[in-house]
């Protein structure tokens, strides 16, 4: 694992959505390493957020910060041009509802110039995502299901990231959902070296600790690897 770095990825779904560009500049300002934006349609998941147009409007605010969108979408293939547009970074999409087409979806976001990742719902099994992880960037196993914020942390799931590690030792592993200071370390010592975190950041007292606590845990697992 030495050649991975711990990175700390805000959802900003529990932000203030009025707001965003202030929101999302101060997480930035307090050490976030990239923003992990929540895209739902309503489908896929229950819950409807935000598409690409608020995408390119906070690039535009915000210029040179990594764009994480999770598209919790049952049609990934319809926004990755929109959200290449947008400039977003990495395009992360659930592979449930297009295990068809996953190749495409991956090659697809490659040739619009966006970094790959795929995710993966709590009942779906790890072994599934193991014939794509050539064509990936990253992998995000969810910790919750997916759709709202402020659930429980699964400690359930920590085997999935476990084999991941174990089998991919220089794969960027992402947790999501439920993660915070109590949860942490679960994910750290699991392997996740990439740690989206929403409530505990967004509603904390002092963004700058909660951060700086999440990554040394991290580093420290990395560096114990």
């Amino acid at each position: 694992m030495s050649s991975l770095s711990a990175k700390i990825g805000p959802s900003i779904l529990n932000a203030d959505l009025s707001q965003l560009h202030e929101e999302s500049q101060r997480l930035l300002d307090n050490g976030a390493d990239y923003l992990h934006l929540d895209v739902m349609d309503g489908t896929f998941v229950p819950n409807l957020t935000f598409g690409h147009p608020v995408v390119k409007c906070l690039r535009n605010k915000i210029k040179d910060a990594f764009f994480e969108t999770h598209m919790m979408v049952q049609a990934p293939q319809h926004w990755i041009e929109p959200m290449a547009d947008a400039g977003v970074n990495q395009y992360t999409f659930h592979i449930e509802p297009v295990m068809g087409s996953v190749p495409d979806i991956c090659r697809k976001i490659q040739e619009a110039g966006m970094k790959v990742g795929l995710a993966l719902k709590p009942g779906t099994p790890v072994e599934t995502v193991k014939e794509f992880i050539s064509m990936a960037d990253m992998v995000l196993v969810m910790t919750v299901e997916p759709g709202f914020g402020g659930q429980k942390f699964m400690t359930d799931m920590m085997p999935k990231v476990q084999w991941l590690r174990e089998n991919y030792p220089n794969l960027n592993i992402e947790v999501d959902g439920g993660v915070g200071p109590g949860t942490i370390d679960t994910c750290a010592k699991a392997g996740a070296n990439m740690i989206v975190a929403g409530t505990a950041i967004i509603k904390a007292d002092d963004q700058a600790t909660v951060i700086r606590q999440l990554k040394h845990s991290v580093e420290t697992a990395i560096k114990r690897a």
